[in-house]
């Protein structure tokens, strides 16, 4: 009968450690089993992800292409038919506004662009607009201020 007293692991299912380095008659003495000299023999070993064992690694083969701009502007965007829908008649929208309502979310300055159509009257001051979304207000009777920053 098993109980706790009598209970042990089955035959085979736990290892000792090999301990490495233990002298000669260990079998993984000496050198403990990296070989002689190199880099895998020594310490701190590790080469790092892009690695290739001496072959020029794969992102160094490939061809850099295009250019990044280290001058790009980048915008929250905010689009006409989210001001129709999150916003009344004659209101006032600028950048706090704007997060309050939770419509941009970045401390970005902020680009009016013409998606959706507007039939209230708002006034806008924002960073930039597009010439069309600028077009489409003025035509519903609203007012656009470009604000610097």
């Amino acid at each position: 009968m098993l109980t706790l007293s009598n209970l042990k692991p089955n035959p085979g299912s736990k290892k000792k450690k090999k301990r490495v380095g233990r002298g000669i008659g260990s079998g993984k003495g000496k050198t403990a089993g990296r070989g002689t000299k190199g880099a895998g023999s020594r310490s701190g070993k590790e080469k790092g992800p892009g690695f290739e064992g001496g072959q020029m690694p794969l992102y160094r083969r490939l061809p850099k292409r295009g250019f990044k701009n280290p001058f790009k502007k980048e915008y929250a965007i905010v689009n006409l038919e989210t001001l129709e829908k999150k916003f009344k008649e004659n209101e006032e929208v600028n950048l706090e506004v704007l997060r309050e309502r939770k419509v941009i979310k970045k401390n970005l300055p902020v680009k009016v662009l013409a998606k959706g159509e507007i039939k209230k009257p708002l006034v806008l001051k924002v960073h930039a607009i597009s010439s069309s979304a600028k077009e489409k207000i003025e035509k519903a009777g609203g007012k656009v201020e470009i604000i610097k920053g």
